[in-house]
């Protein structure tokens, strides 16, 4: 037995705070996208419409119209916004940043001419500044720091 979708029904202020959200187009991409993908909607296009005039995905369309018609948010733009996503924590903060440009800044080991992106991974491990970290952790920070 095939499912009844409940159309996307906007009131005027929504549909106005939409269309001014995409008119100003200095929001990111994906906002834009989903903004767009409701204002299709309230128009009555079709899901297959919108993943071809959009270019975006069914899961997609499906998943900005069931986030609407949850209506767990006070404003209509508070359901544009990303989602928190999951993943490994950021464990390299400003103060190990700061401890390699220190380390990167200061005289060589004795008997070497300068510091390699090994040597500071090791220094800072000895330091106990971090538990771990890759010479390719250096170079990224030493390359933000320049």
């Amino acid at each position: 037995m095939p499912t009844q979708r409940r159309a996307i029904k906007l009131t005027k202020a929504e549909r106005g705070a939409l269309e001014k959200f995409v008119a100003q187009g200095t929001r990111s991409a994906r906002a834009i996208t989903r903004a767009r993908i409701l204002l299709l909607s309230d128009e009555g296009r079709k899901e297959r419409e919108l993943t071809e005039i959009l270019g975006v995905s069914r899961g997609t369309v499906y998943n900005v119209r069931q986030k609407y018609q949850t209506k767990a948010y006070a404003h209509i733009l508070d359901l544009l916004q990303e989602e928190p996503r999951s993943g490994r924590p950021i464990e390299l903060d400003s103060r190990v940043e700061a401890n390699v440009t220190m380390i990167a800044c200061s005289a060589p080991p004795e008997g070497c001419g300068r510091w390699t992106l090994h040597m500071i991974a090791d220094k800072l491990v000895k330091l106990e500044v971090t538990d771990s970290i890759s010479h390719e952790s250096v170079r990224r920070i030493l390359k933000k720091t320049t």
